[in-house]
């Protein structure tokens, strides 16, 4: 798609609906329905991996499936798995607007195996579409499947921690905890395939309407992940599976020690000499579940920042080179040329600006970037006047500050910068988020996404996420009542402004109502 249109960001986990998480529910059909009504192409979403420790949609349990906690029951309730009333008693938290992912633990997984027992006692495996299922996914399921039965067998331990037959993934170890746990594995399977079966619906109900999914997947998979256990030939580990250096990203003005991430890093070398296999089924998955796909640290693929494991912070790593656009050559020779979107915000050298040049891969654009006193060169380039055609513009992303909670947090002379910038009365004390909104759109960057919290106006009580930090994140929910007609109408009529409406809806008057 080269033409100009827009979006709004969105995680499927802070959608509006009574269990306590946003999930594939008819909330998320009236969420599309809005969209349309907005005059909106694209719905960006987060990872849709089972998140696992910290919550967060980037450390995943496996790359390949799906977040059990997605999983609508009102449609398990329609289907006869499930009774109504068990969904009603359960305790999901007390605060419509946020996760309580303790509860969920606690709540949602049995009310899921309840379901699974029901499926089975209603000759639900013989299905000619979940035998199907079972086929398509193999290569990576199977793994999936024993390594989450294990875990559960092992109180929840990471498998670094496993007896060492199952750790070194002994042949005939694995072929007993096989039989032993045929049931567990079962279970997971079932997870699996109603989550495909119900995110597919909504995905189809989404492309029916003109709206295409943004999808995001991060650059690393978690250490504690099927991924690495399955296949730790491809990660940089030594003889006795423990790694041997980390991800991360050095020191820089907003952390004097850097992040360190904790990642497994992959050895390139072996994904080289196996024709880059594995990167190939990932990709390829995400584009069976997304229409567009987002690559978190993009820029790790030209260098990466290697910590050696063990080291306390970030301090102490060095970048290594990356496969560069040997990779990218290999995927388009196996898959076609596929929509990318390149996450290269940060710190960029001149080899990674090539490399997303010669992919041809749009990049991002931050617009609360342009006003970083503290980086004042880097963030020139994050200013509309100077962004290319072939980017895509945000006000913010997840890991930012809302756009409202931002004005409030920034310098004095940054304020006075956006003032300037925005021909705002000076010191304007309004968080100016609709200006915010304008700037982004008339940008000449071909698709603009924002974050609905910027619509909304809301303070930093609504932020997704604050990069380091444990316990608060990825547990903002939207108020249902405030997706409203008139505000359908207003972002409507900004995006037909700047020439961001769908192909034939210029000049129409609203959409269908959500």
């Amino acid at each position: 798609m080269n033409e100009r249109a827009s979006g709004i960001l969105m995680p499927v986990s802070s959608l509006p609906g009574p269990y306590g998480i946003g999930c594939f529910s008819q909330q998320a059909r009236a969420f599309v329905d809005w969209l349309v009504q907005a005059g909106q192409t694209f719905w960006q979403i987060l990872p849709l991996g089972p998140t696992s420790y910290g919550d967060s949609p980037y450390q995943s349990f496996s790359t390949f499936a799906g977040n059990p906690y997605f999983v609508d029951l009102q449609t398990l309730v329609q289907e006869g798995l499930l009774d109504a009333g068990a969904c009603r008693e359960a305790d999901f938290g007390s605060d419509p607007g946020a996760v309580d992912y303790g509860r969920l633990y606690q709540s949602r997984l049995p009310l899921l195996r309840q379901a699974f027992r029901r499926w089975q006692a209603l000759g639900g495996p013989s299905e000619t579409g979940y035998r199907a299922f079972l086929t398509r996914n193999a290569p990576w399921l199977e793994d999936y499947a024993l390594f989450m039965a294990l875990k559960a067998r092992q109180g929840g331990a990471a498998w670094d921690s496993w007896p060492q037959s199952l750790r070194m993934r002994q042949p005939e170890a694995l072929a007993a905890a096989r039989a032993e746990l045929a049931g567990e594995m079962d279970f997971h399977r079932f997870v699996q395939y109603q989550f495909e079966a119900q995110w597919q619906a909504l995905k189809a109900y989404a492309n029916g309407k003109g709206v295409r999914i943004i999808g995001d997947i991060p650059i690393y998979v978690a250490f504690d992940s099927a991924d690495t256990w399955a296949h730790p030939e491809l990660f940089q580990l030594d003889g006795d599976r423990r790694p041997t250096g980390v991800a991360g990203v050095p020191p820089d003005g907003f952390s004097a020690t850097g992040q360190l991430w904790g990642n497994p890093l992959y050895d390139w070398q072996a994904h080289r000499a196996a024709g880059y296999r594995w990167w190939i089924d990932r990709m390829a998955a995400s584009y069976q579940r997304y229409d567009v796909v987002r690559i978190d640290h993009f820029r790790g693929f030209d260098e990466y920042y290697r910590v050696p494991a063990g080291a306390p912070d970030a301090s102490s790593g060095a970048w290594q080179k990356g496969p560069g656009k040997e990779l990218f050559d290999a995927l388009q020779a196996a898959l076609g040329r596929r929509p990318v979107i390149a996450e290269d915000l940060g710190y960029l050298t001149d080899s990674v600006r090539q490399l997303v040049a010669d992919c041809g891969f749009p990049g991002m654009k931050v617009l609360e970037f342009a006003f970083d006193s503290r980086d004042s060169s880097s963030a020139r380039d994050y200013l509309p006047h100077n962004y290319p055609a072939n980017c895509v513009v945000y006000t913010g992303t997840h890991d930012n500050e809302t756009v409202a909670g931002w004005y409030r947090s920034i310098l004095p002379e940054e304020r006075a910068a956006v003032c300037r910038y925005l021909h705002r009365d000076a010191g304007a004390v309004e968080p100016l988020h609709w200006d915010f909104v304008c700037t982004a759109m008339a940008s000449v960057g071909r698709w603009c996404i924002i974050p609905l919290q910027d619509y909304l106006g809301l303070d930093n009580r609504a932020r997704i996420n604050h990069p380091s930090t444990l316990g608060e994140n990825w547990r903002w929910r939207v108020d249902g009542a405030a997706l409203t007609s008139e505000l359908a109408g207003r972002i409507r009529a900004v995006t037909e402004t700047y020439g961001r409406l769908p192909a034939g809806q210029a000049g129409t008057k609203g959409g269908p109502k959500a």
